[in-house]
């Protein structure tokens, strides 16, 4: 071997015993544990419960930073950008990191390919909801008033691309159906117009609507899950009403930069499977209607390629697109 190959063993050498010491420090400083939405959402209140968890685990300080806007878009691209040392996470959604790519071709990173997967958190529910005083009674009631009078039949979402207005849509696709939607500025203003007979029916996550629901001041006609949900186990699935083979659940994740060290992939995947696990979380986490779900990174990875490729298919049927 000549000194130029001696020398370029040294160096390899030398970077790799580098990157492997900074490994073995980690962590040595704080992680920042960036939310892309405002704060006191799903997300942040989520991120907050792991970032103490975590902290406690790895002997450092997680700080939550919230960086809201262009439905997760501007927190993402900080984190897509940032280096893949261990010490930024993002607190991803179905939003941000499958219906966005889905229906934005403009965003400022791949949503795939610029992070690595961490650790999928929990999915949350969608339940198709009435109001009180709705002459709907059950799922096939509205798809039937739907089908007789297209467009008339309204829904509202938290805005437009949206998971709830994408389930709507996709109830619309499966039933052959046409309904008008209401966007609003948020899930709340939307609840509350659905629960004053404004517009005629919403998915909605569980968490807002649960108390409604048991206080008689809202209808849930069904969940979009696989099976019933625990806090509403007199709801059929959408199956049961007579919708087949739809499913629309959120979920909740944690990425890093593209290119971080799988050792601290590993390390922080199980430090947060063991949180998950941890009695105050999985508290917090049924308050909020999550099915804790856990496991290894590849487990979000398939979750949100196959939710990419779905909702992608959802909204190219209806014209849907966020530029």
């Amino acid at each position: 071997m000549g000194k130029l190959g001696i020398a370029m063993c040294l160096a390899s050498a030398s970077l790799y015993a580098g990157v492997a010491q900074a490994q073995a420090d980690w962590p040595n400083k704080v992680i920042n544990y960036v939310v892309p939405y405002p704060a006191g959402g799903t997300t942040d209140i989520l991120a907050r419960l792991i970032a103490q968890k975590l902290g406690q685990a790895l002997h450092t300080t997680v700080i939550v930073e919230n960086r809201p806007g262009a439905t997760g878009a501007i927190g993402s691209a900080f984190v897509a950008r940032s280096a893949p040392d261990g010490y930024t996470l993002l607190g991803a959604s179905t939003a941000s990191h499958a219906i966005n790519p889905a229906l934005n071709p403009k965003l400022p990173y791949d949503a795939v390919k610029s992070f690595t997967p961490v650790a999928l958190l929990g999915t949350i529910p969608s339940v198709l909801i009435v109001g009180p005083n709705s002459p709907y009674k059950n799922v096939k009631e509205l798809v039937g008033a739907a089908k007789s009078k297209p467009g008339v039949v309204s829904y509202a979402s938290g805005g437009n691309g949206t998971i709830l207005q994408m389930s709507a849509e996709l109830l619309q696709q499966q039933e052959s159906v046409r309904m008008t939607h209401v966007p609003y500025k948020g899930d709340v203003p939307a609840i509350q117009d659905v629960m004053a007979g404004h517009v005629d029916f919403m998915f909605a996550p569980t968490a807002p609507i649960l108390p409604h629901v048991q206080a008689g001041k809202l209808r849930a006609l069904a969940v979009a899950t696989a099976a019933r949900v625990p806090s509403l186990p007199k709801v059929p699935t959408m199956a049961e009403a007579g919708v087949a083979n739809f499913e629309a659940e959120q979920w909740q994740g944690i990425f890093a930069p593209a290119g971080t060290p799988p050792a601290i992939v590993q390390r922080l995947n199980a430090e947060i499977n063991r949180a998950l696990q941890d009695p105050e979380v999985k508290a917090q986490l049924g308050k909020l209607g999550i099915k804790i779900v856990g496991g290894a990174p590849e487990r979000l990875a398939e979750m949100q390629k196959a939710d990419i490729a779905k909702w992608s298919r959802v909204g190219k049927a209806a014209n849907i697109t966020l530029e």
